[in-house]
C-alpha cells in the first residue's frame, strides 16, 4: 500500500499490525485480541482523518497512484466492452479511451481519460492529457452513440489538455470548443463523472452532460493548485493555500450548482477498495440512466442547455 503524507498515523498502525501478525505466525502466541484492537484503531483513525480532509488532501487522494482509472471501472462494470479507436483525421490518442459496453443488458458508449498504471504506461497514455485528436475521437464516438440511440457516459480524470506546441498547431482550443457545442445539442443522454482530477478545458472537453457527478475524493477547477500558486506567488510552495482558495472540492461544486451530486467512496478512498467503488458507481449510473431514459429528447436537451446557461452570477446593465 502507498500512504500519503497525511495518512502517516494510519501507516504506523498498519506497520504495528504487520509486526503483530508476524509474531503470531512465528510463535505459538495468540495475538487475535491485539489484531482486533489494532484493526479497530485503524478504522477509527481513518474515520477521523477522512472526515476532515482539506482541499489539498483531496487533490492528493485524486492523484493516488493506486486509484482506479477509467478502464478499470469500464471493465468491472461491463460484461463486454469493445474499444473503438481513432478520430478519422490524425491518429488514435491513447489519453482518451472509448467504446461500447454492455451494462447489464444496456449498450452504453463509454468515454474517459486514461492515465496508466505504470511509468511506461503513463508515458504511453501521456499522463491522461489529451491532444486534439483525443477530443475529436470522443466526439466521433458520441455522434455514433447518437445515431444508434445509445447513452453516453464520460469519466473525467485529467490534469488538463496537453499544452504542447503540436497540440496547439492541430487546434486544441477548437477541438474542445467543438465538443462543448456538439455535446450541448447531442440527442442522446449524457452522464459525466469526475473520477479523479477535473482540470481546466481538458476536463470540460468531455464534461458537458445532462447530469454531472463527482466521486467524493476528486476535484474540479479551471486550474490546478500548483499552477495557481505559481501564477500568484511565483512558487508551488503555496499550493495548499491555493487549493482552499479555489474551492475545488465536490462539496464546493455542489453548493455552487456546478454538479448534480456526489458519489461516496469507500472509507480511505476508492483505491482502498476498488471493487466496492466500481459496484457503487455502477449502481449509481444505472439509476441515473434510467431516469434520463424516461425524459423526452427535446425536453432533455433544453434542460441541458439551460443548466449550463444558468451557471455563474452576472448582472445585466
Amino acid at each position: 500500500m502507498v500512504f500519503l503524507e497525511f495518512e502517516r498515523p494510519i501507516e504506523e498502525l498498519y506497520e504495528q499490525l504487520e509486526q503483530i501478525k508476524e509474531v503470531g505466525a512465528k510463535g505459538d502466541v495468540d495475538v487475535s485480541e491485539t489484531i482486533k484492537e489494532l484493526e479497530n484503531k485503524i478504522k477509527n483513525a481513518k474515520k477521523e482523518i477522512y472526515s476532515n480532509l482539506t482541499g489539498w488532501q483531496r487533490v492528493q487522494l485524486s492523484r493516488h497512484p493506486e486509484r482506479p482509472y477509467s478502464m478499470y471501472y469500464i471493465k468491472k462494470m461491463c460484461r463486454k466492452f469493445v474499444e473503438l479507436h481513432g478520430d478519422r483525421y490524425f491518429k488514435d490518442d491513447k489519453a482518451i479511451v472509448g467504446g461500447l459496453g454492455n451494462l447489464d443488458g444496456q449498450t452504453v458508449m463509454f468515454i474517459g481519460h486514461q492515465k496508466g498504471d505504470t511509468t511506461k504506461m503513463r508515458q504511453y497514455r501521456n499522463f491522461g492529457m489529451a491532444n486534439p485528436e483525443g477530443y475529436r475521437k470522443a466526439l466521433r464516438l458520441m455522434k455514433m452513440a447518437e445515431r444508434f440511440g445509445f447513452p453516453v457516459v464520460c469519466f473525467i480524470d485529467t490534469p488538463g489538455a496537453y499544452p504542447g506546441i503540436e497540440a496547439e498547431e492541430r487546434g486544441q482550443a477548437e477541438a474542445i470548443a467543438r465538443n462543448l457545442y456538439e455535446m450541448a445539442q447531442l440527442k442522446t443522454s449524457i452522464l459525466c463523472v469526475v473520477i479523479g482530477e477535473g482540470a481546466s478545458g481538458g476536463a470540460l472537453g468531455i464534461g458537458l452532460g445532462d447530469k454531472i457527478f463527482m466521486l467524493e475524493n476528486t476535484w474540479y477547477s479551471v486550474i490546478s493548485p500548483e499552477s495557481c500558486s505559481s501564477i500568484l506567488w511565483r512558487s508551488w510552495d503555496h499550493k495548499e493555500k491555493a487549493a482552499e482558495a479555489l474551492k475545488l472540492t465536490p462539496n464546493h461544486m455542489l453548493s455552487f450548482g456546478l454538479i448534480d451530486g456526489i458519489v461516496n467512496e469507500p472509507l480511505g478512498g476508492a483505491h482502498n477498495s476498488p471493487e466496492e467503488m466500481a459496484k457503487t458507481l455502477k449502481r449509481h449510473l444505472k439509476k441515473e440512466l434510467a431516469i434520463l431514459k424516461e425524459m423526452d429528447t427535446e425536453d432533455r436537451i433544453t434542460k441541458r442547455i439551460d443548466k449550463f446557461s444558468n451557471m455563474g452570477q452576472f448582472d445585466e446593465l
